[in-house]
């Protein structure tokens, strides 16, 4: 559902939530005084330094640092973001999660559809599970138990079977009320333009519910039992799936294990199937497209590792190099991608099968890293004794580096592709801080300095950063906060001093949010969300830029640009604070409660003058 959850829901929720609770079923707790104590989950100890207490519904590792309460528990331990970590405990205490703006009947209309088709795809999924259980799934049965699937694995899947009838789930939903137009837009009937006809899009198949983070199902994939092509099917993109995000496979994963430390990615659902069947249960597999970013922010929120499984030949390699390109500007400390190449002829089902689990496993820990696969990527068909051949290769490192975050992977990479080529570190330093500088975005210019007042967040910490003049009130601050992100306690807790419709403002908005949902202290998880857009653009380059006002000095200096914002704001006339409102209502944008109470109060003062048009 759109919209912000009401800070009061919040409140509430930990009011009512017993913080060693939650993290007693996942840690073990021994009473200690006042307080709870264990080993700390999220480092390695070997005496307790983890501490639980009641009192004051709080956690705190004197060993590594981490503390917060019940929401960050579950945010850090479980890796979900903050509006999951919320459900997740409004789901224990049995509440519906509110979001403002739920009186948006467009909201609503659009919760509304979602739920329906979550029903309508959940209904499908019984559906093919009771088929299958029929005389008619026979031949699905056959399949599965050739391919050496256990019933309680076929459950925990869901898999099913779709008849090889025509009408066979189409009559079955039509029989509820569901129309064949509801139908078509969810991608479980095809229709033809040149007949008007509709029928089941899946037919004689064994059926794989994709689901979502909640074990909700929202597609399918089918696995043909004949001889029709395609081989494997599909939905198609609909309301609520979009396969450049989804991951199949995913939450069975996490249902069987809450700490997962790493994924592998493979090709296919059998794959998924065929290794869970063994107890290797942390695979999934992509939906019939290539790796995409969303994918990837998506594993890195649960792991620290991702492995790619690849088929050994010419189009596995093929596929690896463009996931290499997927995957570098992902690649911040602390990040590990590993490429694993299976036997010409082998894929992960047949594999497992032949060797077994702890074969698999042990060719799963020598997978090449990344680093590895690079510099033999860059080195493939080159002689690296001769001048030339060893410039392209250096050429090809340097362009993939170009890519990679700003980090010490990135150090030691240039280090090793030094010691390989000869050529000073330092060099290739200054040929990628060239190329950054020819990539600084256009509007690295003032956004906002023009029409501030000179003295305005006016501080002694100020004159220290003398040249970040160049910025504009907004840009400075976001300079800080991309440096620093702890500097966003000094904010305000409202951002009405910000104005989001000018120069860096929404995207100020943006950044703060993400932080403070996050609790992000590395910046370089902050710009990971923004990856591949112009905004990721504008705060990589400020994060380039260099700092030079001194740490003690910054929290003075927030303080002071907001102050000037503030100025700014309420230097503004009521016929430019109601055009601003105006602007953004006619360009389709939700205003809060407070900013359409606002635009009222602007209208009934304008009224006395000249009327708004």
């Amino acid at each position: 559902m759109a919209g912000q959850i009401p800070q009061r829901f919040i409140d509430d929720l930990l009011a009512r939530t017993d913080v060693v609770e939650i993290v007693g079923e996942r840690v073990q707790l021994k009473k200690a005084g006042r307080n709870y104590s264990g080993l700390c989950p999220f480092h390695q100890e070997k005496s307790p330094s983890f501490t639980v207490s009641a009192e004051k519904q709080f956690y705190h590792c004197f060993g590594c640092g981490v503390h917060g309460n019940a929401l960050r528990f579950l945010m850090e331990f479980d890796h979900l973001r903050f509006p999951e970590a919320v459900e997740q405990l409004a789901s224990r205490l049995g509440l519906d999660v509110p979001r403002e703006g739920a009186d948006d009947p467009q909201a609503q209309q659009r919760e509304r559809r979602r739920e329906e088709a979550v029903n309508l795809l959940e209904l499908s999924a019984s559906f093919f599970r009771e088929r299958l259980a029929m005389s008619e799934g026979g031949d699905a049965r056959d399949y599965l138990e050739r391919r050496g699937l256990s019933a309680d694995i076929v459950r925990e899947f869901g898999i099913g079977f779709a008849p090889d009838k025509w009408e066979a789930l189409k009559r079955h939903l039509a029989e509820r009320g569901i129309s064949d137009a509801v139908q078509i837009e969810y991608g479980l009937l095809v229709h033809r333009e040149d007949s008007g006809r509709s029928y089941d899009r899946f037919r004689n198949r064994v059926m794989f519910p994709i689901r979502d983070w909640k074990g909700r199902t929202i597609a399918f994939g089918g696995r043909v039992l004949g001889d029709a092509k395609p081989k494997y099917l599909n939905s198609p993109e609909t309301p609520v799936f979009h396969k450049g995000r989804e991951l199949y496979g995913l939450y069975e994963a996490r249902q069987a294990n809450a700490r997962l430390e790493r994924m592998l990615v493979v090709e296919g659902y059998m794959d998924v199937v065929a290794l869970a069947q063994f107890g290797i249960r942390n695979a999934c597999a992509t939906l019939g497209t290539s790796l995409s970013e969303d994918h990837l922010q998506r594993l890195f929120r649960l792991v620290g590792e991702v492995v790619f499984c690849f088929d050994g030949d010419r189009a596995g390699r093929q596929a690896a190099r463009r996931a290499l390109e997927t995957v570098l500007p992902s690649m911040i400390d602390g990040r590990q991608v590993r490429f694993l190449f299976l036997p010409e002829g082998d894929d992960p089902d047949s594999l497992v099968r032949r060797e077994g689990a702890e074969a698999f496993e042990n060719r799963v820990l020598c997978a090449a890293p990344l680093s590895e696969f690079l510099f033999d990527q860059a080195a493939e068909g080159r002689d690296l004794q001769r001048i030339e051949d060893r410039e392209r290769f250096a050429t090809a490192v340097l362009r993939a580096l170009e890519r990679l975050p700003e980090g010490v992977l990135k150090s030691l990479l240039l280090r090793e592709l030094s010691q390989r080529t000869g050529v000073e570190q330092a060099n290739f330093q200054a040929l990628l801080a060239r190329a950054d500088t020819s990539q600084v975005p256009h509007d690295e210019g003032v956004d906002d300095a023009s029409s501030a007042p000179e003295d305005a967040g006016e501080t002694p910490a100020r004159k220290v950063g003398a040249r970040d003049g160049a910025l504009g009130l907004v840009g400075r601050l976001l300079h800080l906060l991309v440096h620093e992100p702890a500097l966003v306690s000094r904010l305000p807790e409202s951002l009405d001093w910000c104005p989001d419709g000018e120069g860096d403002g929404a995207l100020c908005h943006e950044v703060v949010r993400l932080i403070r949902a996050g609790g992000y202290r590395n910046a370089q998880v902050l710009l990971a969300h923004f990856h591949g857009t112009p905004e990721g653009e504008r705060l990589a380059w400020l994060a380039r830029r260099e700092l030079l006002m001194p740490r003690e000095a910054r929290g003075a200096e927030v303080e002071g640009l907001v102050d000037g914002l503030r100025r700014r704001h309420s230097q503004r006339s009521p016929q430019e604070e109601y055009d601003a409102l105006l602007a953004r209502t006619q360009a389709g944008e939700c205003l809060s409660r407070e900013e359409r109470q606002r635009l009222n109060e602007l209208l009934m003062e304008l009224k006395g003058g000249a009327r708004p048009p």
